[in-house]
């Protein structure tokens, strides 16, 4: 634990000493599994360390090289991991194709693509640093399912064994035979590292005749027609043409394969990092490649404007204006990253930010519409006047002028909703206040928003524009 130490020692500078000891523990005497696509919610969670505090100690020991981050494409059905990168920017198809469940998907950074984290092998090395030598379960484990499948930390390998029929290390290059009698039930052969799949419907009376089946295993990620085949001797041929080991593996899609896969915990999405404000610090050049357009399909942004700034600078003079603005950029900035979202951009007296959810932008437009109250009631003077606008929706992340940038109508919408606001005035869109956490928020708080119809420029339709007294 030598260069663990300086890096541990290093890591103090800017993490709670908590999550730090936290840390320590898990590299020192965590099994080796616990240490690969480590799930940052959860590990929060079981600590019981605050959530957010928790994502940014991961982001900067993932800076000093403590941990790996690694994003990885998710299957939505079977929770399987289709692609791992370790940087977005390697998220490049516009498909994914899962074998196992017979299904393409179009990646969205919402719940199709997780951020996990790996310790460093510099710092210990684990098994998990070398995937191919992983025992078929431990790699189902540690590899092919991502972090938001609950797998039983006890008791797994029995589980596995319910489903599991067969399971081969097929060396590249070689040809195997499984032989083994097919019951009657819904077999998969499945081989979780080149994502191939043939799916057997196994009904009517028992035979015993030897059938004969080949299949072949390559990086072409296909699925085969389910094939028919009653109950009896099957003899599968196997062929591995990748450059890696495969893992040609029988299951009966049971209800124990359904209930392990259909166990789901939360996990830190691309999304959610994104909004990140310690991520955009740290990682603001490295994010998205400039042709890159990755699909957001709920974000919400959260837009504001100093009302009569430029009267400002005439009034109390540049050097007292911008000393008093700068302090205005400084609390939101802390407000922002306290409710989970982060700063795009600013743009003049404006701040452009991102939040994953409705509810934490909501909270953070009362948080900032107080704090500027408190800056001017310091002050003596009404010098601070915040107009704020709130919008969710899908959008597309983009790499804008060298800086992780957001485009599309919901940005526009957002943008519009602030220039309608007036001085000290938070206004948001139904789909804002429609959510079921933001809802809940302001009921809490006694809130009752008052709606109107507005016409936006550019926009066909009237929307609906609620007022947060």
């Amino acid at each position: 634990m030598g260069e663990a130490q300086t890096l541990f020692d290093a890591l103090r500078q800017s993490v709670k000493p908590e999550i730090v000891d936290a840390f320590e523990r898990l590299v020192r005497d965590a099994p080796d599994r616990k240490l690969c696509r480590i799930n940052a919610l959860a590990f929060a969670a079981a600590e019981g360390l605050d959530e957010e505090l928790t994502i940014a100690a991961f982001l900067h020991a993932s800076h000093h090289g403590i941990f790996e981050l690694s994003w990885n494409v998710l299957c939505p059905g079977c929770g399987g991991v289709l692609d791992a990168n370790t940087s977005l920017k390697s998220v490049q198809r516009a498909e994914y194709t899962c074998a196992l469940c017979a299904a393409g998907y179009e990646p969205t950074l919402d719940e199709m693509v997780e951020v996990t984290f790996t310790v460093n092998p510099r710092v210990r090395h684990i098994e998990g640093h070398s995937p191919h030598k992983l025992p078929p379960a431990e790699y189902f484990r540690q590899v092919y399912w991502g972090s938001g499948v609950d797998l039983p930390e006890e008791g797994f390998e029995a589980k596995i064994d319910e489903f599991m029929i067969e399971a081969l290390e097929l060396p590249p290059g070689e040809k195997a035979v499984i032989a083994l009698q097919l019951p009657a039930q819904f077999v998969i052969i499945f081989e979780p590292v080149t994502h191939a799949a043939q799916f057997l419907e196994v009904t009517g009376e028992p035979t015993k005749e030897r059938r004969n089946l080949a299949l072949v295993f390559d990086r072409g990620h296909r699925h085969n027609e389910t094939l028919r085949l009653q109950p009896g001797p099957l003899r599968i041929q196997v062929e591995n043409h990748a450059e890696v080991r495969t893992l040609p593996t029988v299951c009966i899609a049971n209800d124990v394969l359904h209930d392990m896969l259909g166990r789901r915990r939360p996990f830190l999405t691309a999304k959610r990092l994104l909004s990140n404000q310690t991520f955009r610090d740290l990682y603001r050049t490295d994010t998205i490649d400039v042709d890159q357009r990755l699909k957001i399909t709920s974000l919400t942004f959260l837009f504001t404007d100093l009302r009569g700034s430029t009267e400002l600078y005439e009034r109390v003079g540049d050097l007292a204006a911008f000393d008093l603005v700068k302090t205005h950029f400084s609390v939101l900035n802390e407000i922002v990253a306290a409710e989970a979202g982060a700063v795009v951009k600013t743009i003049g007296d404006a701040v452009m930010a991102t939040f994953p959810t409705p509810d934490r932008a909501v909270a953070a437009a009362m948080r900032m519409r107080d704090a500027m109250r408190e800056l001017n009631e310091e002050r003596g003077s009404e010098d601070l006047l915040l107009k704020i606008g709130i919008h969710e929706g899908p959008c597309i992340a983009v790499s804008l002028n060298e800086r992780q940038d957001y485009f599309g109508q919901t940005v526009n919408i957002a943008s519009r909703v602030q220039h309608l606001a007036t001085s000290r005035e938070i206004f948001a869109t139904g789909s804002v206040i429609e959510d079921p956490r933001a809802l809940s928020l302001l009921s809490d708080r006694g809130l009752n928003p008052m709606s109107h119809n507005v016409t936006l420029r550019g926009i066909t339709n009237e929307i609906s524009i609620f007022a947060i007294p």
